[in-house]
């Protein structure tokens, strides 16, 4: 029983954190109103209800290989959560854990250093009126 307990533990802490329900919904709306579907943004370089462009999907898809699928999946809001939570994963470790809204949805934004860019305030202020 012991060892079946120990193993739990190890296996609870490997478990990758992702975004809070909360967050996701925010950034949601903040990104198409809430909108489903395939959504097209900036001009068409950005797709679906988080408006995720291509080489977002890449760096997610290259982190976490069982994701698979194609960019175009980035219409289905299940999966565009996936692909949000693998590119966090890959570049907002530390700010998942610490539960950082802030950090992450400047880093969704504006990419893996965005939550030190000054031109994410806004973006941040919109998701923060959905939290």
């Amino acid at each position: 029983m012991k060892n079946i307990v120990s193993l739990f533990l190890l296996v609870s802490t490997l478990q990758a954190a992702e975004v809070s329900a909360p967050l996701l919904k925010a950034i949601h709306q903040a990104e198409t109103s809430g909108r489903f579907g395939a959504i097209k943004g900036d001009n068409g370089a950005a797709l679906g209800p988080f408006q995720i462009h291509k080489a977002y999907w890449i760096d997610a898809t290259q982190y976490d290989k069982s994701i698979g699928g194609s960019y175009s999946n980035c219409a289905d809001y299940a999966y565009s959560v996936k692909i949000v939570n693998a590119y966090m994963s890959r570049y907002a470790k530390k700010y998942l854990d610490a539960n950082n809204s802030e950090a992450i949805a400047r880093i969704h934004n504006g990419g893996l250093n965005g939550y030190k860019n000054t031109n994410t305030l806004g973006y941040w202020n919109k998701v923060k009126k959905n939290l």
